[in-house]
């Protein structure tokens, strides 16, 4: 999950049509210096941004720049079963009441992700557009938000998108220490317990090293999603079946 900005760019990259349906260059066309940057142009259109996340790739670009489009190589990636929380942490989760629910408040977690504070960054490539874009894939069932609450304020969250049975995280933040593990953490048990065996977090920092994150070659990876993003999604609601994650039951660490 993106945690700064971006702001080298190419002038020599393939622009993307107008037309929503067109397809993308293919993901090991993408330079290695920016690493990834695979085209510019187009649009945030639900089905272009559909079309992108089915073929590994994402949009990632700052004010004032064209739609920038990347799939950067390796990747990184957590298996659904492998994230980690430290001891430490965890027995302070063992005291903690916050709770973790999905899809109740998506719009103050993306507001959230647009305005936290990030080392390095100038602004943010959250821009107005993103959440406009990213708030109509969700009303269209695609983008869904994890929230941690401590009663009715909102700690910690994340969102990102779904297809078939991967999500492709997008960002995430804590409004107070430990938010946006616990968000991670939760959302990382239940798409294990959906089958869902993967969750992209797109590009390498220490913080997400740590929390058991890997570095996938991204041939690895695209393989990984053609066949994962084919598959049905279970039926229902994310509030629904999500339900409530209390914190303090991911403390427990995990046997074997």
């Amino acid at each position: 999950m993106r945690m700064g900005d971006h702001r080298g760019m190419s002038t020599h990259l393939p622009m993307l049509p107008s037309d929503p349906n067109a397809p993308f260059p293919p993901g090991h066309a993408a330079l290695r210096q920016p690493d990834g940057l695979l085209a510019m142009g187009g649009d945030l259109s639900p089905t272009r941004l559909l079309n992108a996340y089915r073929h590994g790739i994402f949009p990632w670009y700052s004010d004032g720049q064209p739609i920038l489009w990347w799939c950067p190589d390796p990747r990184t990636v957590f298996r659904s079963d492998g994230v980690h929380l430290s001891t430490r942490f965890r027995r302070w989760l063992g005291r903690c009441d916050w709770v973790v629910r999905a899809d109740t408040c998506f719009d103050r977690v993306i507001t959230a992700c647009s305005g936290i504070p990030r080392a390095g960054q100038h602004g943010t490539w959250i821009t107005s557009e993103m959440i406009d874009a990213y708030g109509e894939l969700h009303r269209l069932g695609h983008a869904h938000s994890i929230e941690v609450l401590a009663g009715d304020r909102l700690v910690g969250g994340l969102y990102g998108v779904s297809i078939g049975k991967v999500f492709f995280g997008e960002s995430m933040f804590s409004a107070e220490s430990g938010g946006s593990k616990i968000a991670l953490a939760a959302l990382g048990r239940r798409l294990a317990e959906w089958g869902f065996p993967l969750l992209d977090a797109q590009v390498e920092n220490d913080h997400l090293l740590s929390l058991g994150a890997e570095l996938w070659p991204r041939e690895h990876f695209l393989a990984a999603v053609a066949e994962l993003a084919t598959e049905p999604e279970p039926a229902g609601s994310w509030t629904t079946r999500f339900g409530a994650v209390l914190a303090s039951e991911l403390a427990p660490a995990r046997s074997g």
